[in-house]
């Protein structure tokens, strides 16, 4: 499961700072170590981790089972789901991957985003729907009036 609970070496030695203090220094605040990070007393009994284990796993799934229910409803669907990955990430590797790939495209299309091309790109694309919208609205007042769309007589 991933865990460095018989006291082995586990995937964490993987995300160890560089030889290179220079590499460090930069790694260090982005870089976390990856495994588990559920308290000592826990980790040190096999039973009682993998209960830990089960209950995070529990918590997790029923708050990202909350946010596929609101992704169609109204609420706050993906920053639920976002939540429930990071508690699996309090224990899993494979949820603290997922996470750090998510932020790493986040971060990325926040870069594209500030970018003055498609910055310019989007605010033509927003001005040329917005005068299709009125253009619309235009030709359904003059076919219709100010008369709502329920009540109208075709």
């Amino acid at each position: 499961m991933n865990t460095e609970s018989n006291g082995g070496p586990g995937i964490a030695d993987a995300a160890a700072p560089a030889a290179d203090p220079a590499a460090a220094g930069e790694t260090a605040g982005v870089e976390q170590r990856l495994g588990s990070r559920a308290p000592h007393f826990i980790r040190r009994s096999r039973p009682l981790h993998l209960s830990w284990q089960v209950g995070i796993f529990v918590v997790g799934l029923a708050v990202v089972a909350g946010g596929i229910i609101m992704l169609p409803l109204p609420g706050p669907g993906w920053l639920v789901i976002f939540a429930g990955m990071a508690i699996w990430a309090t224990e899993f590797v494979w949820a603290q991957l997922v996470l750090r790939w998510t932020k790493r495209k986040v971060t990325e299309a926040a870069q594209k985003a500030l970018d003055p091309k498609v910055r310019r790109r989007n605010i033509i694309l927003t001005s040329v729907g917005a005068v299709i919208i009125v253009a619309g609205l235009a030709v359904y007042l003059w076919k219709f009036g100010f008369v709502l769309p329920w009540n109208a007589d075709a």
